[in-house]
């Protein structure tokens, strides 16, 4: 398996991870990731990047928000991909906890997959 595939890989583990806890706290406006739009699944990519780099929870977030913002994506009370809003354009000290969790879930998958990608390739 090629180094893209394996961050492929990852990201799409990583937001079907989140996308069930969304789901658990009732919010079902994450779409699968077979479903997900270019620019969802791009972002995720990135995530997986900024992982990669050594990012935990924190950083993901801060490398997530950065990436909303050059998009042309604002703070809204909610998630409207249309306008571009989104309630988590926030500093991380400012998410709730649930949301805080969410990218603790994303960098933990990430690193979890792709560590074992690693032991299966050495």
């Amino acid at each position: 398996m090629d180094k893209e595939t394996r961050v492929e890989t990852a990201a799409a583990a990583a937001h079907e991870a989140n996308r069930a806890w969304c789901i658990a706290h009732g919010d079902n406006s994450q779409v699968a990731w077979d479903d997900a739009p270019s620019w969802q699944r791009e972002s995720a990519i990135l995530g997986v990047l900024g992982v990669q780099a050594g990012n935990g929870p924190r950083e993901s977030h801060a490398g997530w928000l950065a990436e909303k913002k050059r998009a042309g994506w604002v703070y809204g009370e909610k998630k409207d991909p249309e306008l571009k809003t989104h309630p988590c354009m926030v500093p991380y000290d400012e998410l709730p906890p649930e949301q805080r969790a969410k990218d603790g879930i994303f960098v933990s998958v990430v690193v979890v997959m792709l560590n074992a990608f690693n032991a299966l390739h050495a």
